[in-house]
């Protein structure tokens, strides 16, 4: 039942790989640009840096790992206090940063196997956090859909484009079939695009005056900014980067299970984390946000049962040139702030939800008091803002210092489990027998 339409070395006719990379590109769109709208990079910058991104994860990985590479939630919150201390050029030397943590954890489970990052984030530290960082970004997501874009004050109006945004995503969500439900949040914003268009609060003027063919606004380092590497910035974005490590794990996991191939053995969890990694820094040296392979695609592969990693380069191309279509980038920013407040609403609600889901699906158990002791920490300082301030330009605040305290209490309070040594092992070899079977 599971064989493969095209596994992952087939090459599929020209209008097969169109279409088919096309149905890729709109699996990870709508929440590619919505990351870089959030935090006020450029949208066309973001669908270059995954382009790229994504063509350099299926080199380190030989091409035998079919994952897109799109724009990281995770790292909204400090992309944007970043932003606010040291402007787009601090936020691109964190994304940078994030980056080198990635590579130098590759080369440590190159040599010493993966299981020690396992003991170190369990699901216990992770889960907490994820919710964090979906709970964390409420606010941002309830103001964008009820005020007057850039002020505080109330629109019924403008909420209304938020509602409708927010119920057509969600309408496409339960009842999508095949490919729709695969997009619901680009589903969701064209209708909301319409809605709003109706009402009036579209400015289309931006799409008629750009060109077909226009330079995006890449940031340069040394060009546009000055690069000084501070341990604010270092400790803003780090931590994330090291809980986000936990999720690529369980999508590489996933992905194993879905095409039948254990990634972690072959080509190794090493090379993974070292592509995702290469894709973060390269959308840092340009001015993107940083890269996480996206749960959307995957969802993509197993419903298509098409592997074949020429498809995800196509996809990379494709988003790769809209970048520079001006036509494309000018109407993805003439989409109005209330819709993507509305996406954001059900987005950020998924995201902490994900993280209440590893806590299920990992069976913690909360009588256990150790247990209840980290994951309440953590929620209540990262949910609460709650900072340590060193000096005037030193601080480690919100989601980095409940993810770094969640790490140390992981470490020093007693009673740790042990992670199986077969953890993933088991899971690739059931995949691999049922598909033999199937063959």
């Amino acid at each position: 039942m599971n064989k493969p339409i095209l596994d992952i070395k087939d090459i599929p006719t020209p209008f097969q790989w169109f279409t088919l990379s096309l149905q890729h590109l709109f699996a990870m769109f709508g929440a590619t640009i919505l990351v870089p709208y959030l935090v006020g990079l450029s949208p066309a910058i973001a669908l270059i840096s995954s382009g790229l991104g994504t063509i350099a994860f299926l080199i380190i990985t030989k091409f035998q790992v079919p994952a897109y590479l799109g724009s990281s939630f995770a790292f909204i919150a400090p992309v944007i206090a970043a932003k606010a201390g040291g402007g787009p050029g601090a936020a691109m030397i964190g994304t940078f940063l994030a980056g080198l943590v990635y590579g130098t954890v590759a080369l440590i489970i190159k040599k010493a196997g993966y299981r020690w990052i396992m003991r170190l984030l369990p699901p216990v530290v992770v889960g907490p956090v994820i919710i964090v960082i979906g709970l964390a970004l409420a606010g941002t997501a309830v103001s964008m859909a009820m005020n007057v874009p850039g002020t505080t004050e109330y629109s019924l109006l403008h909420f209304s484009a938020a509602l409708v945004t927010l119920a057509a995503t969600i309408i496409f969500s339960i009842y999508g079939k095949g490919m729709m439900s695969m997009v619901p949040i680009l589903a969701g914003i064209i209708v909301g695009y319409v809605y709003s268009l109706f009402i009036g609060i579209v400015d289309f003027s931006v799409v008629q005056k750009a060109g077909w063919f226009e330079m995006p606004d890449f940031i340069i380092p040394f060009v546009d900014y000055k690069v000084k590497v501070t341990m604010e910035i270092a400790l803003l974005m780090v931590p994330v980067a090291i809980v986000t490590l936990s999720e690529h794990i369980g999508h590489q996991l996933v992905l194993s299970k879905v095409v039948g191939r254990d990634y972690i053995k072959e080509p190794g969890l090493h090379r993974s984390i070292m592509g995702d990694g290469m894709a973060t820094m390269i959308s840092g040296l340009i001015g993107g946000p940083p890269k996480t392979t996206y749960g959307e695609n995957i969802g993509v592969l197993a419903i298509t049962r098409v592997y074949s990693v020429y498809v995800l380069l196509g996809a990379a191309i494709i988003a790769t040139v809209f970048g520079f279509i001006g036509k494309i980038t000018a109407l993805i920013s003439s989409i109005p702030t209330p819709v993507m407040g509305g996406v954001s609403i059900l987005l950020f609600g998924i995201i902490a939800s994900s993280g209440l889901r590893m806590l299920v699906d990992s069976k913690i158990d909360f009588g256990n008091t150790r247990n209840l002791v980290i994951s309440s920490v953590i929620l209540v300082i990262g949910i609460g803002g709650a900072f340590i301030k060193v000096s005037e330009q030193f601080q480690i605040q919100g989601m980095a210092l409940a993810a770094i305290i969640g790490v140390v209490l992981n470490i020093i309070l007693p009673g740790r489990p042990e992670i199986e040594e077969d953890m993933f092992e088991v899971e690739t070899e059931k995949k691999t027998e049922k598909k033999n079977d199937v063959a």
